[in-house]
């Protein structure tokens, strides 16, 4: 079995199962809330002022004979920067959570490999630790441009010394379109 790449940071609210010793027959349930030593790990590993909440609750079903799949939803609420005032903006995140782990997972043969589109499979590792499938949904559930509702973005203008700026309001990406269209619906002029 391959090991997928772990989560580095131990967190007290981990519980990992081991593969070999889930039931073939019905589902292993996990609820997991995480303590406030682990919210600051999480933050920290997720690179974010705060994680203020983190809860992970599902199960892990078998299917078939060797192949299992994790169903859960994930709530957490996090802290981050505004990316134009650096204020506190909050984020309530909510996801459903699918990873379907292959004790066979299809390897491509050819020179060039295509992303599948179904991006759930994983190969089954040797233990699966839902916390750290919870951290790694969480990382991509982040807003990646937090925002305050109240931040504006002042006007831009940047220019080499001695140079006049190029502000907004001199750049209409439709401008040129406007000459053009003038130009086409003008009568042509007739040689005297």
């Amino acid at each position: 079995m391959d090991e997928p790449v772990q989560n580095p940071i131990k967190y007290a609210c981990s519980n990992p199962f081991n593969v070999a010793k889930l039931s073939p027959r019905k589902p292993t349930r996990f609820d997991i809330t995480a303590p406030q030593e682990d919210l600051q790990k999480m933050a920290h590993f997720l690179d974010i002022h705060a994680v203020k909440a983190y809860k992970f609750k599902g199960e892990i079903t078998p299917k078939g004979k060797h192949d299992f799949s994790l169903t859960g939803q994930l709530i957490a609420t996090v802290e981050q920067a505004c990316i134009i005032s650096l204020e506190p903006v909050y984020t309530k995140i909510t996801e459903e959570v699918v990873v379907t782990y292959l004790a066979k997972m299809p390897i491509p043969e050819a020179d060039e490999v295509e992303i599948p589109e179904d991006d759930t499979l994983e190969p089954l590792p040797e233990t699966i630790d839902p916390t750290d499938v919870g951290m790694e949904a969480l990382s991509l559930a982040l807003p990646p441009f937090p925002r305050a509702p109240e931040a504006r973005m002042d006007q831009a203008a940047f220019a080499a010394p001695g140079v006049e700026p190029l502000v907004d309001a001199d750049v209409h990406p439709f401008a040129g379109l406007a000459g053009l269209v003038e130009s086409l619906t003008k009568p042509p002029k007739t040689g005297d």
